[in-house]
């Protein structure tokens, strides 16, 4: 560019512009225009170790890969980031994969994640499908500390890879810095965000081919049916199966709230096996003889009464409060004063109260004692302080000395930082997702679902399950696609051996069916 002065005036000679400094030389926040030093893109830790295990007599030689994985966003204006993409969380995963497979198109991939919300997926990691599990004793009760890990003949590692899956704010999980936590704390975003890890983790490894399964279990199982439609619809990518462990689909069969009798009949059954494992009935009678009994009841005379409200006869409600006495093992002035509708946590109080005892919520064949024997709700669940401790010292222990990642964060097993939890999407409305799961499965004919019950399992009932199913309007072309497990245990039956080794036997199978 020329430069020019102004007319009638002479013009002046220009000292010397300076030279330039150096880049390194330039101070911090010198001059107007100069750029905020960027900080460093978060990027993947990962670590690679090498291991073998013996199922069935046969020797596993597997890598297992272990750290967090940056999940990123499109961005809509590119000029703001040079790849269009933003970082926006570490995702933590542990996988193994089988050494020596010839043709990766052959090999299933089941991706596994527990529910909550809020937990990691330590449970089903340590607990059913790892190579390596946690010990306790065969019932499943606690064993005295300190505790240990042991490798699992019953891993399903011999079956397919494994991707356990850490959803946002639990385990290692977390927003890269500057993003905020809550964002991730909702039905939607639980399920795109964990949807999106699959499809990075499946194109990343070269997947794509492969026969592919989710897992899930309890709030897991609602995460997964969401999966099946998000993974179709979003990705393009359709799954050969899934496994849902303690099935909670729809909402209303488990939620107590005013004037919805679902749940009353629902959980009658599992009421009917809590006393009879408990010896509270007066009649002893082998457990599958009883159950078929109290749902007959449970589905026919006691849904009615209810549904009759107050119109119901005095004599009408004197026999159903006999029944109802008979098969739940609680006093017929309990029964009468509850008005007919036995609320679980009540159930949970009163059933052992004269032996000063409570029974579990997510497993009734454990129990807990509470200070006072007079209040109407139990102060903790005997499951969980169960088996909250070895689960935990075990993780910490093989994270950094077997598998060599190390954090120093605190692995959140289970955490409550992500409450509240959102369900905006079903606004004064139960949250069901068995509508999803219909229709993934009548766009893909070929997609399988087994579901794992627990008799004992009180947090999400066998009989509410069995409803949900029936009532999910598959077509009967469809309703074969469907099969169902139950286990003398609870929510996690497979802390008690001789379930565990059934339960195996039953995901191994449907596996090769599905395939």
């Amino acid at each position: 560019m020329t430069e020019t002065t102004e007319p009638g005036k002479p013009e002046e000679e220009k000292p010397a512009l300076p030279a330039p400094v150096p880049q390194a030389q330039v101070s911090k926040g010198e001059g107007k225009d100069e750029k905020k030093e960027e900080k460093p893109k978060p990027k993947d830790n990962l670590v690679e170790t090498k291991h073998a295990v013996t199922i069935n007599g046969r020797e596993i030689k597997y890598t297992v890969i272990t750290g967090t994985m940056v999940l990123k966003e499109e961005t809509p204006d590119r000029e703001k980031e040079s790849e269009g993409e933003k970082p926006r969380a570490q995702i933590f995963f542990v996988a193994y994969t089988k050494d020596d497979v010839g043709d990766k198109a052959k090999r299933p991939l089941t991706f596994s994640f527990n529910g909550g919300p809020g937990s990691s997926s330590v449970w089903l990691h340590l607990g059913l499908l790892g190579p390596r599990r946690v010990v306790l004793e065969d019932d499943g009760s606690l064993p005295k500390p300190p505790f240990k890990l042991t490798d699992s003949e019953y891993s399903l590692l011999d079956e397919t890879d494994l991707v356990f899956i850490d959803p946002m704010n639990t385990g290692y999980s977390r927003p890269v810095e500057g993003e905020k936590p809550k964002e991730w704390h909702g039905f939607k975003k639980d399920i795109t965000s964990v949807g999106d890890f699959i499809r990075l983790y499946t194109t990343r490894y070269n997947r794509w081919l492969s026969p592919k399964f989710l897992i899930g279990e309890s709030y897991g199982t609602t995460r997964a049916s969401g999966l099946s439609g998000y993974l179709q619809e979003r990705h393009g990518m359709y799954l050969n199966g899934i496994m849902l462990i303690s099935a909670a689909l729809d909402f209303s069969t488990i939620d107590f709230t005013i004037n919805n009798e679902l749940p009353y009949v629902m959980f009658l059954p599992a009421y009917a096996a809590t006393a009879w494992y408990h010896h509270k009935l007066k009649v002893r009678k082998p457990l599958q003889t009883l159950l078929k009994e109290v749902e007959k009841f449970a589905q026919g005379e006691y849904a009615a009464a209810l549904l009759k409200g107050d119109t119901l006869t005095k004599r009408e409600r004197a026999q159903i409060i006999e029944k109802m006495s008979r098969y739940t093992g609680l006093s017929p002035e309990f029964i009468d004063r509850s008005n007919l509708r036995i609320n679980d946590q009540h159930f949970f109080k009163e059933l052992l109260r004269e032996r000063g005892q409570t029974v579990g919520r997510l497993d009734s064949r454990f129990i807990g004692r509470d200070r006072l024997g007079v209040t109407e709700r139990p102060e903790y669940d005997p499951l969980l302080t169960n088996v909250m401790g070895p689960y935990t010292a075990t993780f910490y222990d093989y994270i950094r000395s077997e598998l060599k990642f190390e954090s120093d964060l605190p692995y959140e097993i289970l955490s409550d930082k992500v409450w509240p939890w959102s369900y905006a999407e079903f606004e004064n409305q139960f949250v069901n997702v068995g509508e999803t799961l219909r229709a993934a499965m009548t766009y893909n004919p070929y997609l399988k679902v087994f579901v794992a019950n627990g008799y004992f399992d009180l947090g999400t009932p066998y009989f509410a399950t069995e409803y949900t199913f029936n009532h999910l309007g598959l077509h009967e072309s469809a309703r074969k696609n469907v099969s169902m497990g139950y286990y003398e245990a609870g929510h996690m039956m497979y802390i008690h051996l001789p379930s565990l080794a059934e339960l195996k036997k039953d995901l191994a199978e449907f596996i090769q069916g599905a395939m």
